[in-house]
């Protein structure tokens, strides 16, 4: 499924949108009634982790501000000199990254969530993308190749969205639904401007291979499994140390390289240029050795395909176990 980066991408594509009325919907989607987003405005759009969010309000009603207002009021706020309370707060991560960070800032921060009272239908329209899943404007995907059939059929999309200013959306492989209000916590989202660097190496330290924790959302929202691939290889981690053996100074190097390397794959969608993979799906690693593959996960969970160069991260001993898995 597609990770933090492309979704950013996705909202990034729905943002000039924003303020626009639905004229006419369709889609293939039977988890919601298309219809009803008919005469709808479309006022705000985020994204949290692995999941983007629309809101949609009655047309005639208020707009109220856009995620872009809150984040310019949220800097002029940050302008004045902080309080004494506030200097002794824990510092959330701010990475060096490409000049493109103030863009991202405006296009989509993370905020806080406020719990519902219960659960129920709401006004924003949740989007969880399948392993293909996509969002294009002002045009639709074309089949690229002949299915096993050797038909050439375009791709279905589940919704489409027509606006009044003549522009539309359409949503490929996604799962919707309504709720009330985003459920996601910034502080572990690797790409927002909130994401909390204490939280994320407490996760760490867990006695559990560290490819598993890497992929646990509630700590790492948006980290998936390429990222995961590629940061243990920079990092020189065998994906199957537990996260307690290793120092911390190791922990932080994984993580920087966690955070870089997905500001860089933003940068590299922004851009419309090619990420080069080190090791995901490779047969060799960058110094020529072989790769080795195995199936990795959870016994209760799913399992993820891994990539790793045992000579450029050597396992790590717990004892005498070796913590090299089968492989396949």
């Amino acid at each position: 499924m597609p990770e933090g980066p492309s979704v950013r991408k996705f909202q990034l594509l729905t943002s000039p949108f924003v303020g626009q009325v639905v004229a006419k919907v369709g889609g293939s989607s039977r988890k919601i009634s298309v219809n009803d987003l008919n005469a709808l405005r479309l006022q705000d759009s985020q994204v949290h982790g692995k999941n983007l969010y629309l809101a949609f309000v009655a047309a005639e009603g208020p707009l109220g501000p856009t995620a872009e207002e809150e984040t310019v009021l949220r800097r002029e706020a940050a302008s004045g000199a902080s309080s004494p309370a506030q200097e002794g707060q824990e510092q959330v991560c701010t990475p060096q990254t490409h000049p493109q960070d103030e863009e991202l800032q405006e296009l989509q921060p993370s905020r806080p969530e406020v719990p519902d009272a219960a659960e129920g239908p709401g006004n924003w329209l949740r989007f969880h993308f399948g392993l293909f899943g996509s969002v294009r404007a002002n045009e639709f995907s074309r089949a690229k190749k002949a299915n096993k059939r050797g038909d050439w059929k375009d791709p279905v999309p589940r919704l489409v969205l027509h606006f009044e200013s003549g522009g539309f959306l359409v949503f490929y492989n996604c799962r919707m639904h309504w709720c009330s209000s985003p459920r996601a916590n910034p502080a572990s989202d690797i790409l927002s401007v909130e994401f909390h660097r204490g939280q994320a190496l407490d996760a760490l330290r867990a006695p559990i291979p560290i490819c598993y924790t890497l992929l646990d959302q509630r700590y790492f929202s948006g980290l998936g499994n390429i990222i995961k691939n590629e940061i243990l290889y920079l990092a020189k981690i065998h994906p199957l140390t537990q996260g307690s053996l290793l120092a911390l100074s190791d922990l932080e190097h994984l993580l920087d390289y966690a955070i870089q390397f997905s500001f860089d794959w933003l940068y590299s969608k922004l851009h419309d240029k090619r990420l080069h993979l080190q090791i995901y799906q490779k047969k060799q690693c960058p110094l020529g050795h072989t790769v080795m593959k195995g199936t990795l996960g959870p016994s209760n969970s799913f399992k993820r395909l891994t990539w790793w160069c045992p000579r450029c991260q050597p396992a790590v001993l717990s004892g005498d176990r070796d913590l090299s898995p089968v492989t396949e």
